[in-house]
């Protein structure tokens, strides 16, 4: 299991992507480097989405340093310029603060009733608890 600890952003943090960014951030996180249309290639089997929506929202992505493009061939290129947990602390520290007024017990809490854990995620949650008070 990893070990957790808070991820070092320097002095700024990612921008927060919206629900249509985190989708695209989803497959080039899972197949690394890629060009738009294998992007729209992996969207499109669940998704019907156009091409030209998906390489309109890469270039805002891009705008916005969620992404960066390798220009040097024909087809640009696309990579995150976060990991995947960099951007999920950042989602989660937003909604600690914005919905939960910086409480993680709060958050916590409204997980557990939103979803009944099963006896593995449990064990998994007791297991982290116990690393936290080692720490």
């Amino acid at each position: 299991m990893m070990k957790m600890t808070e991820l070092n952003f320097g002095d700024s943090f990612p921008p927060r992507p919206t629900d249509a960014e985190l989708a695209l951030l989803r497959v080039l996180w899972q197949r690394g480097k890629s060009t738009v249309r294998q992007v729209h290639e992996v969207l499109n089997r669940t998704h019907p989405i156009v091409y030209t929506t998906v390489l309109k929202q890469m270039q805002i992505m891009n705008d916005k340093g969620l992404v960066r493009r390798e220009e040097a061939q024909r087809a640009h290129i696309y990579q995150t310029v976060y990991t995947k947990e960099q951007t999920q602390q950042q989602l989660v520290n937003d909604l600690i603060e914005r919905a939960f007024g910086g409480s993680i017990t709060n958050l916590v809490r409204q997980t557990l009733l939103a979803r009944q854990p099963s006896a593995e995620e449990l064990a998994q949650i007791r297991q982290l608890l116990d690393e936290f008070e080692e720490e």
